[in-house]
């Protein structure tokens, strides 16, 4: 039930959020391994962004690579935010005392996040290759992958490397999501709990996880958006006839050339997208996570 409520409310966030989901990709692929004015610039900033591929690709465009993506949703956040509950049921994350303990939530929150990322990453290697792709050539950025849809893709990605090929890239994947979890569900446990003591709200009220939540955004869009840019461009490239990448071989090359093309900079591409995603995508997932989970202790306790 832990995984299943986990993955409700990943689902429920992650169709609000996916448009911006688009944009960002779209950003961070723009001028991939190319210095500042040497490359031109589609998208200015997210808004700007938002609306080139809706004039250029269509309104529907800024859903691309939904079905996956929701996919993606239910299989990563459900293990990772029901294992971590599962964790923090079994007293992993707290002290002696009872409360918070940073490093047990960090170590819950990071374990949670390596398996859900690798378990998702076949659906998140086909929502970035749907995302990227431009109907319009002229706004194209990043390799452009021939498929439109989620079942032909995997088909596709089977007949030519087998279900190795539906990993490539996770090495890049599991860092983003365990960064995320080690900052993102600590940082709300501590919030919350911090604000419940204060009484700010009353003890049943959504402002609680709301106001944890914007917290836990802010930290999190900070300090994934490297990973997060990195696993975007693993994921996207194209490969050789032996399936390695063209581009990168693992990501300490491809952090490496990104640094040297692009600079320090380069590595929070998007980062405005990525953040307004973030925010929004945290606040609706933990408030419904806090919720869901309410409400079926709620249940169980009627039950019994």
């Amino acid at each position: 039930m832990e995984l299943a409520l986990g993955g409700i409310a990943a689902v429920g966030a992650g169709f609000f959020s996916n448009p911006l989901e688009v944009v960002k990709i779209r950003m961070q692929l723009q001028g991939e391994l190319q210095a500042r004015g040497q490359y031109s610039v589609h998208y200015k900033n997210v808004f700007h962004a938002a609306y080139t591929i809706g004039m250029k690709d269509g309104v529907v465009a800024l859903q691309k690579g939904l079905v996956p993506a929701l996919w993606y949703q239910w299989v990563m956040n459900g293990l990772r935010l029901g294992i971590y509950q599962m964790g923090t049921n079994s007293g992993w994350t707290k002290n002696k005392k009872g409360e918070v303990s940073m490093a047990g939530s960090v170590l819950v929150a990071s374990c949670a996040g390596a398996i859900g990322a690798t378990v998702g990453s076949p659906f998140f290697l086909v929502k970035t290759q749907l995302q990227s792709r431009a109907n319009d050539p002229t706004i194209a950025v990043g390799q452009q992958h021939s498929h439109s849809r989620m079942t032909p893709a995997f088909r596709e990605i089977y007949n030519k490397w087998g279900l190795a090929g539906f990993w490539r890239g996770c090495t890049s994947s599991v860092p983003r999501v365990v960064v995320a979890s080690a900052v993102q569900l600590p940082v709300f446990d501590e919030s919350i709990q911090f604000i419940r003591r204060q009484k700010l709200f009353s003890e049943g009220s959504l402002l609680n996880p709301f106001c944890a939540s914007m917290i836990a955004g802010v930290f999190v869009s900070f300090f994934m958006a490297p990973f997060d840019l990195i696993s975007t461009r693993f994921y996207n490239q194209g490969v050789d006839k032996y399936g390695n990448g063209i581009l990168y071989k693992n990501i300490m090359e491809c952090g490496m050339k990104i640094g040297q093309s692009e600079g320090l900079l380069g590595f929070f591409k998007g980062w405005t997208a990525n953040y307004f995603r973030l925010g929004p995508h945290t606040l609706l997932t933990l408030v419904a996570w806090d919720f869901l989970k309410t409400k079926y202790k709620l249940y169980e306790s009627k039950r019994k």
